[in-house]
């Protein structure tokens, strides 16, 4: 969602768009599947509870609502995206890593104010990579993969993430 962000702010090449998040896609994919790899005990142990196995890989809503959960991810992204963009205009605070901190703090408290309705996946490699690991993966006892909902953490993200770059400039 920041990539597609900043390349709509122009900070980004469009022509690397593409190659970032292909790259960012087989990172979580990657991701998701050593995480299988070391906690395949544990799936297979608590195999009885595949919607609980499935959470772990990708998100869902609390209560499903497509309206509500579409906007949670929209306004969780907003606020990242757009706290990002404004943290880039405070002079020297990269060089020192307060930056990484910040974005941090940030998304842990995005998690905390939002997390319990979608899980935020704010991002939509963080659930559609993960989410094609858990399709593929030879999970025991596996469920669907809830392609359903699949669609609101990979398009919310993307908005918020807009519309955050949209108020930036029009502010800046």
């Amino acid at each position: 969602a920041l990539t597609i962000a900043l390349a709509f702010k122009g900070d980004v090449a469009a022509d690397a768009v593409p190659v970032y998040i292909a790259g960012q896609l087989l990172g979580a994919f990657l991701g998701q599947c050593l995480v299988y790899a070391l906690f395949k005990d544990h799936y297979d142990a608590t195999a009885d509870n595949p919607v609980g196995v499935r959470g772990t890989f990708c998100t869902a809503p609390t209560i499903p609502n497509t309206g509500r959960n579409l906007l949670s991810e929209i306004v969780g992204t907003f606020v990242l995206v757009f706290a990002i963009l404004g943290f880039g205009n405070v002079a020297g605070a990269g060089g020192v890593g307060v930056d990484k901190l910040f974005v941090y703090g940030l998304i842990v408290s995005i998690g905390m104010s939002l997390g319990g309705l979608t899980g935020y996946a704010i991002n939509p490699a963080r659930d559609l990579g993960p989410r094609i690991a858990y399709a593929v993966l030879p999970v025991k006892n596996k469920t669907d993969a809830n392609w359903g909902y699949g669609w609101i953490p990979v398009v919310g993200p993307i908005i918020g993430g807009l519309i955050a770059v949209v108020l930036f400039n029009f502010i800046f």
